[in-house]
């Protein structure tokens, strides 16, 4: 038996994403490892909102277990929203849940992939950014088969009917879509429709079926 109910979301924004924002069109290396990186301060303001989001819920609502991603971001997107709410549900670092691993690309803008990789772009692009796997590292497919498996396990039971909170990437968040839409693999590139998922929102669906997608409306208030 599957969570009754899963919340997703992304993390605050994080340094690299200002690095990489503010860089533009310029080659940026972000010498920082992926697991590494921290919030800004508009990303510790999202993870606030986002705690501030789930003290209103309903209890019937509310996280019973929260699962979050290794990665520094995600961790203190998760401290930060669960001081804000108060509530101290169970919580498991599960690696599964890890940022799209980007191999011999890590820290490298698209500007820089260009001036490095300019043959790899090109197979990017014949391939689908679905299915094309960087250097070293993973494809958007790959993500969705270790997503698979952690919802398949149900963490040792203990997720079993429970309220789900996962705190992840945008890679886990339009994975999980994929995955829980129960969509065919041969239809994945579609779920590229709903990039980007923005930091700091919120994607829940209660019984498996989806309810709302990339939602920042807490973030406005």
């Amino acid at each position: 038996m599957r969570p009754s109910g899963i919340m997703a979301v992304r993390h605050g924004e994080s340094e690299a994403n200002l690095a990489y924002r503010l860089a533009g069109d310029r080659p940026l290396v972000y010498e920082r490892g992926d697991d590494e990186v921290t919030l800004t301060e508009l990303g510790r303001t999202q993870a606030a909102a986002l705690g501030g989001m789930l003290a209103a819920l309903p209890e019937d609502e509310a996280p019973e277990l929260v699962c979050c991603s290794p990665y520094r971001r995600a961790l203190d997107t998760w401290e930060i929203a669960g001081r804000e709410w108060g509530a101290r549900p169970p919580v498991i670092v599960d690696d599964r849940l890890r940022d799209q691993e980007p191999g011999e690309f890590a820290g490298l803008n698209l500007a820089a992939l260009r001036e490095r990789f300019p043959g790899e772009l090109a197979r990017r692009e014949a391939e689908g950014p679905y299915a094309y796997r960087p250097p070293g590292g993973e494809s958007l497919a790959d993500v969705t088969v270790r997503l698979r498996d952690f919802l398949a396990d149900d963490l040792g039971g203990r997720a079993d009917g429970r309220r789900l909170l996962i705190v992840a990437h945008d890679s886990v968040v339009l994975g999980l879509r994929h995955v829980l839409g129960g969509r065919p693999d041969t239809e994945l590139a579609e779920v590229l429709a709903f990039a980007p998922v923005l930091n700091g929102s919120v994607s829940v669906w209660r019984a498996g079926e989806l309810v709302r997608f990339n939602d920042v409306t807490h973030l406005a208030s």
